[in-house]
């Protein structure tokens, strides 16, 4: 019997290390494919703002990076592992949403942003949720861009793998991997194979957003992550795949 074969999209740093570490703890064989590499731009956020959101540890960093100073600002991470990099950049956390995703933050500040100012900073592929729903609450938005994400070139041998049906997994992490991946197998002339190989695999996304995006572009979903993390749909998506792994 061959491994249980799981592609997996992060950015080629220590997070996909540790998610080829996890993937192979849960007792299957990663197939690395980093789908988004960072570009930083020349920003910084504002300081005059009464509320400043970072939604990643890339952004924690750059932030850092820029000499950014918070003043009397609330600082709130989208989520435990961002809120661990805005700690160790030298930031006190002062909110995180019970549930990690950019509508969880909209619902635990709405109630108390009517009026204020508030700094997103973010990347250039950051969700429309946040913006929206924090102008919905009366709040005054304005979004800096940290960084660029882009797709590394030579990527794709997830999408070669998917096209011969030798992938039996994959973790799709934001809307951006699952287009990257197509772009990737698009470029092979592979496309079509490639999603039609992912028919035969147990596909998991991170979030009702990615999952929309995989359905609109024909890629069915198996799995949604019961929380916003890789360490879940990671192991939510093994688990599913494993009962009905044949040799």
């Amino acid at each position: 019997m061959r491994d249980l074969s799981v592609a997996v999209f992060r950015p080629d740093d220590e997070r996909l290390a540790d998610a080829v570490e996890l993937i192979d703890s849960l007792g299957a064989t990663p197939v690395p494919d980093p789908m988004l590499s960072i570009e930083a731009a020349d920003a910084t956020p504002r300081e005059d703002a009464d509320y400043v959101v970072l939604t990643s540890k890339t952004g924690a960093e750059l932030v850092a990076d820029s000499g950014w100073n918070p003043g009397n600002a609330t600082v709130c991470a989208i989520g435990p592992k961002t809120a661990a990099a805005v700690r160790e950049a030298g930031y006190e956390v002062d909110v995180v949403p019970d549930e990690y995703t950019s509508s969880g933050l909209v619902v635990t500040l709405s109630d108390r942003i009517d009026g204020a100012r508030i700094e997103v900073a973010r990347s250039d592929h950051g969700s429309p949720v946040l913006l929206d729903g924090f102008e919905a609450a009366g709040a005054y938005v304005h979004e800096t861009i940290l960084y660029r994400l882009v797709r590394p070139e030579g990527s794709g041998v997830s999408a070669e793998r998917a096209a011969g049906g030798e992938l039996d997994a994959a973790c799709f992490t934001s809307s951006l991997t699952v287009d990257h991946f197509l772009e990737a197998a698009g470029e092979r002339g592979l496309r079509e194979e490639a999603v039609d190989g992912l028919e035969d695999a147990t596909v998991g996304v991170i979030g009702e957003p990615t999952r929309e995006t995989a359905a609109e572009r024909g890629i069915d979903v198996d799995v949604v992550a019961s929380e916003a993390t890789f360490d879940a749909l990671a192991c939510e998506t093994v688990e599913t795949a494993a009962p009905t792994y044949r040799d």
